[in-house]
């Protein structure tokens, strides 16, 4: 009964969200770092990661995911981006007794050192820095079997020198499995919720973000399918283009403990692109090992066309 009136409450959370929301991300938001993909694994596939289960880092996109852990794990991850910027995230599930699925995640980025200058572009002789953290915990549990649901609360801080902001957000998710048909589908919102210290004085949206997945893995083929619709609330001046921003990875299982990933992204293929070049932008590749039947190595590869590309790795402990 308990867990019928958490997802009743969920569902019509959703509801609330969509029809207040739905069309409304037409300005620039803050606290963008966290549309980066935090994990190797996700990243290899685009981002096309909301119907994945037993990860922890599945959290980040769907918190429905936690049901699905099957084990206790842990997972860290760093990468390097453009103009020496690093980011990087951990993140831990397990369930607790007959109460439900758990998880925290903790996500950064680090923007370097920069020189201060004054209103004349004279340089002071002075230094300050930039970075931004995020921090989670999730709850996750099941309905009906196959219908799992989600709830993560979060606490979001960015500085720039003396500058400061924060908030408070939630993601919703959901999460449907079809085991017999190798078939799930996912449906969540991300990133709701209000800045609570801006930066000046002018309180800026957060990035919130409706998502749809859906995956498959091919019969009589080691290959699963994923596709993830977001940015679902985002204005657009046609309606085909709400579903623009489109992720698609393809995962080859060649074993229980070796996979390799490809990954297409809609979006930073088009917003990449520059003159009438645009090179393998969008695209990325990745590999899985799992080694010992506890430890988990992740590592991916995303091209950003002309201005570069961005590594990730994750290590990840799985306990008994």
């Amino acid at each position: 009964m308990l867990k019928k009136l958490i997802f009743s409450a969920l569902f019509a959370a959703f509801i609330t969200t969509l029809n207040v929301n739905i069309y409304s991300q037409s300005e620039m938001p803050a606290f963008d770092f966290l549309r980066v993909d935090p994990s190797a694994k996700a990243s290899s596939l685009a981002g096309a990661f909301d119907t994945y289960t037993d990860d922890p880092n599945a959290m980040f996109y769907n918190p429905a995911s936690l049901s699905t852990i099957t084990k206790s794990k842990v997972s860290g991850g760093f990468g390097k981006y453009l103009l020496d910027m690093n980011f990087g995230a951990i993140s831990y599930a397990q369930k607790y007794k007959d109460i439900g699925w758990f998880g925290v995640g903790v996500k950064y980025f680090d923007y370097g050192t920069f020189d201060r200058a004054d209103e004349q572009g004279n340089t002071t002789g002075e230094t300050f820095g930039a970075n931004d953290l995020m921090l989670s915990v999730g709850y996750g549990n099941f309905i009906y079997e196959k219908i799992n649901y989600g709830i993560t609360i979060k606490y979001i801080y960015s500085g720039i020198a003396e500058y400061k902001s924060s908030a408070f957000a939630v993601d919703f998710g959901l999460l449907y499995l079809m085991p017999d048909q190798q078939l799930a589908f996912s449906f969540g919102v991300n990133n709701f919720g209000t800045q609570i210290k801006s930066y000046l004085d002018t309180k800026e949206k957060l990035p919130l973000d409706v998502r749809f997945g859906v995956s498959k893995r091919l019969e009589h083929t080691p290959v699963r399918l994923n596709v993830t619709f977001a940015k679902l609330n985002e204005s657009r001046e046609k309606f085909v283009q709400h579903f623009r921003a489109f992720s698609i990875g393809a995962e080859f299982i060649f074993s229980d403990n070796v996979s390799a990933r490809l990954g297409y992204d809609n979006e930073s293929r088009q917003d990449l692109k520059l003159g009438t070049s645009l090179g393998i932008a969008g695209f990325s590749t990745g590999l899985g090992i799992r080694f010992a039947d506890k430890y988990v190595f992740d590592y991916s590869l995303n091209s950003l066309g002309k201005v570069g590309s961005t590594h990730r790795v994750n290590l990840g402990y799985i306990f008994n």
